[in-house]
C-alpha cells in the first residue's frame, strides 16, 4: 500500500514538473522564442553598428580636413569656389 502511495506521488510530481517544462514560462518553446528575439536583435545591432561607424568615420573625416567639407559642399550644395565656373553636362 505505501509502495502505491509513493508510486502515484512520484509521478504525480513527475508529471508536474514534465508539464513545466513544456507549458509554462520558463519552457522550451518560451525559450526559443526568446533566443529568436536575441538573434533578430543582434542582427539590427549589427546593422545599426555600421551605420554608426559609417557616420563616425565621416565626422572623423569633417575633422580632420577641408578636403572632406569641400566635397560635400561641392556635391550636396553645389557651392563652387571664386573665380571658378561651374558647367552641368546632362546626358538624356
Amino acid at each position: 500500500m505505501v509502495n502505491r502511495v509513493v508510486t502515484v506521488v512520484l509521478l504525480a510530481l513527475l508529471a508536474l514538473i514534465h508539464s513545466q517544462l513544456w507549458l509554462v514560462h520558463g519552457s522550451m518553446d518560451y525559450v526559443g522564442e526568446l533566443q529568436q528575439q536575441i538573434q533578430d536583435q543582434n542582427a539590427a545591432n549589427a546593422v545599426e553598428k555600421a551605420e554608426n561607424d559609417r557616420l563616425e568615420s565621416e565626422v572623423n573625416d569633417l575633422k580632420d580636413g577641408l578636403a572632406t567639407v569641400e566635397e560635400k559642399a561641392r556635391s550636396e550644395l553645389g557651392m563652387v569656389k571664386s573665380n571658378e565656373i561651374f558647367i552641368q553636362i546632362s546626358k538624356h
